[in-house]
């Protein structure tokens, strides 16, 4: 199974074209693959909301370009626009895995006064892979505030305990009706995205924190394939707000132990310049 995660920028490219259809073929040119988690798609913000963005809604945009996946649109920002239209913006999951079950949780969003925030959301997915059904999280985490940062990383945390335990005490053999009927909820578990910190924050060594009773503590897929090795930059390689600014190391995929021995490639796109942040691949056997 082939994963892709990438913050888009709304389709926007450091040349400052919005173009949702070149996102999509250059992900295909990364690889073959199966699920595709994507971060800050638009629905109805044009320039100067965006700047160089358009009123399109790019969750249907995206979602025409790859016929026989199945779309998970996950919206965190949802505000009234001009004439009455909405103005959404989020996260998005496409996958041509069989999506068993999606769930959309909102993160936190604690008061930080006179800090600029966004709602943030994290979208998952439980799909049926080849290899065993397994949870696909996708998020975006706050850029400016620490403190909702710090928030939403325990708040993921708990997002993987929570399924964590429905896997350990299943109901799938429960005949209940309709929307009460128990679906399978796998211990295997992915979470990717922007995390807006750096490998060195100490909310990264939280998000790879044990858990109690038990529960297999997530892991750095970047460090747990390439050990000793500093993660590629993923932001800010060639669109710079500050002429000279460093370039940052802040999306990330997570694994729990469960696949730790699975993963087979874990690999950042340092070359495309689609965005202005690089793609980064998983791939698990």
């Amino acid at each position: 199974m082939q994963l892709i995660t990438w913050n888009v920028q709304w389709c926007r490219g450091v040349d400052h074209r919005v173009d949702p259809a070149r996102v999509i073929a250059q992900a295909k040119r990364i690889a073959d693959f199966d699920v595709l988690c994507l971060q800050e798609v638009a629905d109805n913000f044009p320039d100067p909301l965006l700047p160089d963005g358009r009123a399109e809604d790019q969750f249907a945009l995206l979602a025409a370009l790859l016929p026989g996946y199945t779309a998970v649109p996950g919206v965190a920002v949802d505000q009234l626009g001009d004439g009455g239209k909405r103005r959404r913006f989020g996260n998005m999951i496409l996958t041509r895995l069989p999506v068993l079950q999606a769930y959309r949780h909102l993160l936190p969003y604690p008061a930080d006064h006179g800090v600029p925030s966004m709602p943030r959301v994290a979208v998952e997915a439980v799909v049926r892979a080849p290899a065993g059904d397994l949870r696909i999280i996708t998020t975006h985490l706050e850029y400016y505030s620490p403190t909702k940062r710090a928030a939403q990383v325990e708040a993921l945390r708990a997002i993987y305990a929570e399924g964590a335990a429905y896997a350990t005490n299943p109901r799938v053999a429960q005949r209940d009706e309709g929307p009460y009927q128990a679906q399978p909820r796998p211990l295997p578990t992915v979470i990717t995205g922007d995390f807006n910190l750096e490998p060195d924050d100490p909310l990264h060594a939280r998000m790879a924190a044990p858990f109690a009773h038990g529960l297999p503590a997530l892991v750095d897929a970047w460090e747990a394939k390439h050990p000793g090795q500093a993660h590629p930059p993923t932001f800010k390689v060639y669109e710079k707000l500050v002429p000279g600014e460093p370039e940052l190391h802040c999306d990330f995929i997570f694994v729990n132990e469960p696949l730790r021995e699975r993963v087979v490639r874990v690999e950042v796109d340092t070359a495309t310049q689609v965005s202005d942040h690089q793609p980064v691949v998983l791939e698990l056997a």
